[in-house]
């Protein structure tokens, strides 16, 4: 989850009273959609509603800044699919706009020969979606690629980068405005009312009153769209992803990103090394439930969050079946010993006083009535209301693809193709 923060000040316009299209949420996928659609539609007013003083500010702001290739996700699945042709489009986008970044290629590295199987099934994975240069190496080449990483086999993404993907975000909120969208902030919408013809969003400075509405709310989906009446599964449960920061004079430890095997079954990808496009090296992230959608420190807890995921009956379920990486997590958590000991099994020169604290994330996270977490991109609608209901990574990646899928799913809900 990236330490470089949004910009300080944003240019904010006042929310209009009236609009043809209103985005709710301006983050990465939102900012996209605004201007996927001001590109197709020229003449429709489009407005972006943000919450926060500023945009970017929660999973925008605070995320890898790793642009995924596509390894882990299910062949035929939307991350699959968006994560491919978003990261492709993505590098393009980079070039075009002088937005630093670098294709370094990543390890998925596996210690152990009972890894082997776990390790081919991403290989099988990644191929099947079409993932560019994707390659299985030994141990004597894992050691060319990462002189300090160790492991009996792993696989070499070349395809994967980095990239500030703030900056990203606030290119395509120029992009935006310069096509005429209205991006207000400050503007956090508290009541939805859908009626024959509009979709009235009442928020912090009043009420905009749109012909139709896309809500890309990150964290806050769920409750937006249950407001807006759709069905409350799936819920969204906060998990907070911790970092630790290599010291300056151990950065040559770690070239580009080393990763570990991850459990399938989870949608977390484990302790992994990558580093930042600024020159830092990060270990992390943790992957600890919470009590507040916003607990970028561990110790916040908000009422109405802490009652929304105790209520949820996915949530013990959940904690029924995945009780043991839970411990673990804590324990990462709680050990900055053994949250280092975690990375340096494939790292081995790795020790304690090589890392100094970072900073933390809070990745929404989709968690069904039955107690699965949500692993794909989850998308619904509403009357005259579309809701991205599930977005965590590798959504910034996948972010103009995302919005193309959802342009489309407007224009043919909307009616706006013609």
């Amino acid at each position: 989850m990236t330490r470089v923060q949004p910009l300080k000040n944003d240019p904010s316009s006042a929310p209009p009273a009236k609009c043809d299209l209103a985005i709710v949420g301006g983050g990465i996928v939102g900012l996209a959609l605004a201007r996927e659609l001001t590109h197709r539609h020229p003449r429709l007013s489009v407005c972006v509603l943000e919450r926060e003083p500023r945009l970017g500010t929660h999973q925008t702001g605070h995320n890898s800044g790793v642009i995924h290739a596509g390894v882990y996700y299910q062949p035929g699945s939307l991350k699959a699919r968006l994560c491919v042709e978003g990261a492709r489009e993505l590098y393009a986008y980079c070039d075009a706009r002088g937005i630093a970044h670098e294709a370094c290629g990543k390890l998925i590295v596996a210690t152990d020969p009972s890894e082997l199987p776990r390790l081919r099934e991403l290989q099988r994975r990644g191929q099947a979606n079409g993932v560019p240069g994707l390659a299985w190496v030994d141990a004597a080449r894992i050691r060319e690629i990462e002189p300090h990483a160790r492991g009996v086999a792993a696989l070499h993404s070349p395809a994967t980068g980095i990239v500030d993907f703030a900056a990203v975000a606030h290119a395509y909120a120029d992009d935006a405005r310069q096509r005429g969208a209205q991006i207000a902030t400050g503007c956090g919408v508290h009541g939805v009312r859908a009626g024959a013809h509009t979709v009235c969003l009442e928020h912090a400075q009043g009420t905009t009153e749109a012909a139709h509405a896309v809500f890309c709310a990150g964290a806050w989906s769920d409750r937006l769209a249950v407001l807006a009446g759709a069905d409350p599964d799936p819920r969204i449960v906060p998990f907070r992803g911790a970092y630790l920061r290599l010291r300056e004079d151990r950065r040559d430890l770690v070239r580009a990103l080393i990763y570990p095997v991850p459990d399938p079954s989870l949608p977390f990808l484990g302790v992994h090394l990558t580093r930042h496009i600024d020159g830092d090296v990060l270990i992390g992230p943790t992957a600890l439930m919470v009590l507040a959608r916003d607990a970028y420190r561990l110790g916040r807890v908000r009422g109405e969050d802490t009652l929304a995921t105790l209520r949820w009956p996915g949530t013990w379920r959940m904690v029924a079946r995945w009780w043991r990486p839970a411990l673990t997590e804590l324990r990462h958590a709680a050990s900055r010993a053994a949250f280092v000991r975690a990375a340096a099994r494939y790292v081995p020169e790795l020790r304690d006083d090589d890392v100094r604290p970072a900073f933390a994330g809070v990745r929404a996270q989709a968690l069904a009535r039955d107690g699965r977490l949500v692993d794909d991109f989850v998308f619904s609608a509403t009357p005259r209301a579309l809701h991205v209901r599930n977005a965590p990574s590798p959504a910034a990646t996948s972010s103009l693809a995302i919005a193309r899928h959802v342009a489309d799913q407007a224009d043919d809900a909307f009616g706006l193709g013609g």
